[in-house]
């Protein structure tokens, strides 16, 4: 009897590795079902599916070089896909929000230079030129409540 891709004989575990079964056939040859072939379901750990001297049916998947790749998962009955919850089919349709416009945005804070500019309406430079003024300032007071003004580094020393 040869053997030829495609057809389905009936052979018994004659070894069990990590990676797949192999499986004596009829004419006396050892081909090798890969653990990925062994079942239709997921495969950890074979020894869960196979045990030595088990009679199994498999499908001859390719010859090469007097290596045989066997299956059994494709001699095995296609069962019928359950659909699950999470199916496109199955999915509600999403009901919209009816539109709201956001708010108004405001400004975050209470500045000098945008208080000028409520009173009176002025230009980008204007509103600019108010900015750097007030910023100076700022940075004016803070350098002297640091002590930078009076000759002190952050570091502790004096400066020279």
């Amino acid at each position: 009897m040869s053997i030829e891709v495609g057809t389905i004989l009936e052979g018994s575990v004659s070894g069990i590795s990590k990676f797949g079964a192999f499986v004596d056939l009829p004419d006396g040859s050892t081909g090798m079902v890969h653990i990925s072939e062994v079942s239709r379901t997921y495969v950890s750990e074979i020894k869960d599916f196979l045990k030595i001297g088990d009679k199994v049916k498999v499908k001859v998947l390719s010859v090469e070089k007097g290596k045989i790749a066997l299956s059994i998962k494709q001699t095995q009955p296609k069962t019928e896909k359950k659909p699950r919850k999470n199916d496109f089919e199955f999915k509600k349709p999403r009901t919209r929000k009816p539109y709201k416009p956001a708010p108004p945005v405001t400004s975050p804070g209470d500045f000098e230079w945008q208080s000028a500019r409520a009173e009176s309406p002025s230009s980008f430079e204007d509103m600019m030129s108010m900015f750097k003024k007030t910023s100076e300032d700022k940075m004016s007071d803070l350098k002297r409540a640091s002590g930078e003004s009076r000759g002190y580094s952050r570091r502790g020393g004096s400066k020279k």
